[in-house]
């Protein structure tokens, strides 16, 4: 049976999976960027969780990542219009169906980066933090 942090990371992973760009985890950056865009999910830094006693519980924000990427000669509209829908998907259930707390998205910073022979990419990082507790760190 997998852990509460791996179930939310797959339900999270399954959602992004929904929009029309391309939806990774935990893969490196292909050579072609799909024309819809690409998100590639990263599980990220659970961090230290903070412990309640009777009885006990671990209430962590874990921190993932979703990295964001488009290419093309229209790539700041496709970018904007790539990372709504990431925050559209992210605000229809922030509870991903009742398995975490709360889930929340903050603002990417974008870069652009140059691309020998092919027109550049445009992408960010958006942190998500994922409120959730475990009856044990390693569950």
């Amino acid at each position: 049976m997998p852990t509460p942090r791996e179930t939310i990371l797959a339900a999270l992973h399954a959602r992004l999976s929904t929009l029309s760009a391309t939806a990774l985890r935990g893969e490196v950056l292909p050579e072609r960027v799909p024309t819809e865009g690409l998100l590639i999910l990263r599980d990220g830094e659970p961090g230290e969780p903070e412990v309640t006693l009777s009885p006990l519980a671990y209430h962590y924000q874990h921190r993932a990542e979703i990295e964001a990427v488009v290419q093309g000669a229209d790539r700041d509209a496709a970018f904007d219009t790539l990372c709504a829908s990431v925050g559209t998907t992210i605000a229809a259930d922030r509870t991903l169906g009742g398995l975490c707390n709360w889930l929340e998205a903050e603002s990417p910073r974008p870069v652009d980066l140059p691309v020998e022979g092919a027109a550049s990419l445009k992408a960010a990082v958006i942190p998500v933090i994922l409120h959730y507790t475990t009856a044990d760190p390693l569950s």
